[in-house]
């Protein structure tokens, strides 16, 4: 159990090693704050759709199994949605669109594709909370990069004084670029070394 867990954290990572969920990745990590938040949600959905999905899977006839993975994976993001848009109206604002866009995300279908109805439950909720974990780190780290040049602080707290110039393409999608390229070869150079 702990292999599964320990699996999303580095060697099957969805950010630096399969390069799942780019669009999320790319786009809202501009802040470390963002991108845990948008990890924490789709580690919610990874969780809720893994356990539902791994539960219906001798129940949901094979010819309809994706839309109905769509729709228990629908549900769960709602929720998030509802969630967010309640008790954090700051993050959900700039989260946004992102939010729905969750149903789409290629990591959480083909978890409850590839893993969750294919395994017995307590290993897609181990599998589900290490993939989330992992993807939450990425996109937290993503953003602590693009926050710490683009603003001078991480998690809004300041950390470079007045004398610091902020790169300002490290808040814009090219930094976000820039950014996953430098840190997907480090990545590499460290797997491979």
């Amino acid at each position: 159990m702990f292999k599964e867990f320990i699996k999303g954290l580095w060697e099957e990572n969805p950010v630096w090693r399969l390069l799942l969920g780019m669009c999320p990745a790319l786009a809202v990590t501009t802040t470390a704050i963002n991108g845990m938040a948008m990890g924490l949600a789709t580690t919610f959905v990874l969780i809720g759709g893994g356990v539902v999905n791994s539960l219906l899977k001798n129940i949901i006839p094979q010819k309809v199994r994706i839309p109905c993975y769509i729709v228990v994976i629908s549900t769960f993001v709602t929720i998030v949605d509802m969630v967010l848009g309640a008790y954090f109206p700051e993050i959900h604002s700039v989260l946004g669109l992102f939010i729905p866009l969750i149903v789409v995300n290629c990591l959480i279908l083909g978890r409850s594709e590839a893993f969750a109805t294919h395994n017995p439950i307590h290993l897609a909720i181990i599998d589900a909370i290490g993939m989330g974990v992992g993807f939450t780190w990425g996109l937290t780290l993503l953003g602590g990069i693009r926050e710490f040049f683009g603003f001078g602080s991480i998690f809004q707290l300041q950390i470079l004084g007045d004398w610091f110039t902020p790169w300002v393409v490290m808040i814009l999608p090219a930094g976000a670029f820039l950014t996953m390229g430098v840190v997907l070869g480090v990545f590499n150079n460290i797997s491979e070394g």
